[in-house]
């Protein structure tokens, strides 16, 4: 006969609370609710600490003299750029338009940049700056020359020996190692057409850029003359992303140069959280054989995720309620948020961030915008309606990530009224920066790297998607050496677009992302990957910062106005190599370029 056993529920105990912790743990990673910590980080700087670029050069004595001409068409259509790049670069200059005005006296300018092809109209003038520049003068000849009596008779001083009227295609360029950042490869240009001066140099000339091709003509070189020093600018391209050619070029003028920059790598998931997104999904079928929901689950974010691991990028995503196109103000919450809350919280556990992007994909236009044939968009009924749709959105957003700071807007196709953007500085004091658009776009809101008037961080984006075709490449490399800056935007939604590289499968467009990754972070490793709202932070107090330059026979000292707790400068040391520092470190870049970290509002350089 068998005998009865007990069984005692204490030995499985511990068996059965393991197996509940895993199961609690495997719907709460399938829910996407995850427990994470507040990583808001903020790096803003209060209101009072903060100055737009135009108030901190207000009060800061010209050191730089930049001539153009209105009646010239090459000049006038470039003065803007350039007036842009000096305000970033710090440099305080006085601007000269030679159609109507007279030259001031050149020595009480430290530089002199001319933005003129044409030296004609300059006449007598030009060969008296050539005689500044022997007692000790800079000059920097922004723009290819035209060939005529006055450049005939000041070539030799430019480093010329030998020139025609003929003139060459920049089809792309070759960096000189040491040069730029990025250097050592060629860089294609978009719509080459024939812009450089054909010459031949002097021996003495120090070349730094060049043609890509075999007659290799010089885009940029140095020649010094007397005591002073000519640098010529020959590419003749002067569209915005060519920008950090140029801040390179002015920083070869003088022993030392320097200037503020950014120095901080965002990387935007736009529409990110958000709804399954449409589109043609037929090469996600082809290559994975899934639908789109399980492809960006199995495929994409892991992709995502790995690329984020191995630079330490930190994303930020900003949320999408909703694709539909109701521009009335009615709003419906959002019923299914389980793919906001898995993707939101791990991004958030990754050390990103959660910025706003719409209600819907509709851009915050009113009915007075026609779109034409460039966008089949609905217009807004009225403010109120775009109101209640930021409302819902920041409510939504607010529930679903309640420990996380929400201070970043990214307009729907980068498009966004003088209207709506006043009414989110004026209602919205949470939305602290803007992403738009570097560049200039039909409906587009155009942005520079800036503190706005009403205190609103203006951040463009610089490059986006994952083709990475040669203008990303040329812009990527330009803005490391004007801002040390990069600030890229990918879509979910880019496999299913065939016009950002769909047919391409996401596989090569991974490839792409990567390659590109893997060029930024061995271009510049020493970058800060920060989210949307940190690079806000950085770019305030880039916006306040002034520099000015003192030397002596032992060292360089820098006076930093409207310093607050730190500072990153290019610095190029075109003499004495740097030695000590105090007030801040030095990390070298390539050349004889460093990134200088400021800790105090006085730093010294000792020279070796």
């Amino acid at each position: 006969m068998f005998k009865k056993r007990t069984f005692k529920f204490t030995l499985i105990l511990p068996v059965f609370l393991i197996l509940v912790v895993l199961a609690v743990g495997l719907l709460i990673e399938r829910n996407g609710i995850s427990y994470y910590s507040d990583t808001s980080d903020s790096y803003y700087l209060s209101d009072n600490q903060v100055k737009t670029k135009a108030e901190t050069l207000a009060n800061v004595s010209a050191t730089n003299l930049l001539i153009y001409d209105s009646s010239n068409e090459t000049s006038a259509s470039a003065i803007d750029n350039f007036k842009q790049i000096f305000e970033d670069m710090k440099v305080a200059t006085t601007y000269v338009d030679i159609a109507n005005e007279t030259v001031p006296d050149f020595t009480t300018f430290d530089t002199v940049v001319i933005l003129t092809p044409d030296l004609e109209p300059l006449g007598e003038t030009a060969l008296q700056l050539m005689e500044w520049v022997e007692s000790g003068g800079n000059v920097m000849f922004a723009m290819t020359l035209q060939k005529d009596d006055v450049v005939s008779i000041i070539e030799h001083k430019l480093g010329v020996v030998n020139s025609s009227y003929t003139y060459a295609e920049v089809a792309e360029v070759s960096i000189k190692n040491g040069f730029m950042l990025g250097a050592g490869q060629d860089y294609n240009i978009d719509e080459p057409f024939e812009s450089a001066w054909a010459v031949e140099l002097d021996d003495n000339a120090e070349v730094y850029l060049t043609t890509g091709d075999d007659s290799k003509i010089p885009l940029v070189w140095e020649y010094d003359l007397g005591s002073g020093r000519v640098v010529v600018d020959n590419f003749g391209i002067y569209v915005k992303a060519m920008r950090g050619f140029y801040s390179a070029s002015y920083s070869l003028l003088g022993d030392v140069g320097v200037y503020p920059v950014i120095n901080s790598a965002a990387f935007t998931l736009d529409d990110f959280p958000s709804p399954v997104p449409s589109g043609d999904a037929k090469y996600i079928t082809r290559d994975y054989q899934m639908t789109v929901s399980d492809f960006y689950t199995n495929v994409w974010w892991p992709n995502m995720v790995s690329l984020a691991d191995k630079y330490g990028i930190k994303y930020t995503g900003v949320i999408i309620e909703n694709y539909e196109d109701d521009t009335t103000g009615s709003t419906e919450r959002q019923s299914d948020s389980s793919r906001f809350t898995y993707f939101g919280n791990m991004l958030l556990q990754m050390g990103g961030e959660i910025g706003y992007h719409g209600y819907n994909h509709q851009p915050l236009m009113l009915s007075d915008t026609d779109y034409g044939d460039a966008f089949s968009y609905n217009t807004w009924t009225s403010d109120t309606a775009i109101e209640k749709s930021l409302d819902e959105l920041m409510d939504f957003t607010e529930n679903l990530f309640p420990t996380s700071e929400h201070s970043v807007y990214v307009p729907p196709s980068n498009i966004l009224s003088a209207e709506s953007r006043a009414l989110l500085a004026k209602d919205y004091p949470n939305i602290k920066v803007i992403a738009s658009n570097y560049f200039s776009e039909e409906f587009v809101y155009e942005q520079e790297f800036e503190v706005a008037d009403d205190g609103i961080i203006e951040e463009p984006r610089t490059t986006s998607g994952a083709i990475i075709d040669d203008y990303t490449k040329l812009t990527m490399v330009s803005e490391l050496n004007m801002h040390y800056v990069s600030h890229h935007f990918v879509h979910p939604d880019d496999p299913l677009d065939v016009d950002r590289g769909a047919k391409l499968g996401w596989a090569q467009l991974y490839k792409n992302l990567s390659k590109q990754m893997s060029w930024l972070y061995k271009t510049a490793p020493s970058i800060r990957n920060m989210t949307e709202s940190q690079m806000g932070g950085a770019i305030q107090r880039f916006s306040s910062i002034t520099v000015k330059k003192e030397e002596t026979d032992d060292f360089y000292q820098f006076n930093l106005g409207n310093f607050v707790d730190e500072a990153y400068l290019m610095v190029r040391f075109n003499s004495d190599k740097p030695s000590d520092v105090t007030g801040g470190s030095l990390e070298h870049l390539t050349g004889n370029i460093y990134l200088l970290h400021a800790t105090s509002s006085t730093v010294t350089i000792a020279k070796k």
